[in-house]
């Protein structure tokens, strides 16, 4: 069976900048496992594993664009403390939602603190950066109906509901 759209596909894999760090893997863990072709994992691993067999292994470079998209400055936002109702010690790192610009609701950073000033970061902190991949293809299914459906997999290495 090819990996194509519609299948549950379990993968092992590291994943690393282009200094060689590694970001995430799945070693020591259960294989990841996505819908393919439902957008569940970045556009570029995606296509590259298009058409792939259980057993292939693949190296794989993901430009910004076809990840997490390029670094944008428009993302920064500089709020008051009093925005953080609520919160009573803020520091640098901490993860919020907001509402976008848009009305969706995103993830956004603390990179700064200056005073009642907070600076924060609405790019994915994998934006504007090559992923690079190590990938092995460990198992391909049908996806059921309701997977399908639900644009993911569940149970095993799946979402639960």
């Amino acid at each position: 069976m090819l990996i194509a759209a519609n299948k549950a596909v379990s993968i092992d894999y590291t994943l690393t900048n282009d200094a060689g760090e590694v970001i995430d893997s799945s070693a020591g863990g259960a294989p990841l496992v996505y819908l393919h072709g439902a957008g569940n994992i970045i556009a570029g691993l995606e296509k590259a594993l298009l058409d792939k067999k259980v057993g292939d292994e693949l190296e794989v470079s993901v430009e910004p664009e076809d990840a997490y998209g390029e670094y944008s400055a428009e993302l920064l936002a500089t709020l008051n403390r009093s925005m953080f109702e609520g919160v009573d010690e803020l520091e640098v790192g901490m993860q919020f939602h907001a509402s976008g610009p848009d009305g969706s609701m995103q993830i956004v950073t603390i990179r700064e603190l200056d005073g009642d000033d907070v600076i924060v970061d609405g790019n994915h902190p994998l934006a504007g950066q090559r992923l690079n991949f190590k990938v092995k293809v460990v198992d391909i299914r049908d996806a059921s109906e309701e997977e399908v459906a639900h644009g993911h997999i569940h149970g095993e290495g799946g979402h639960q509901h």
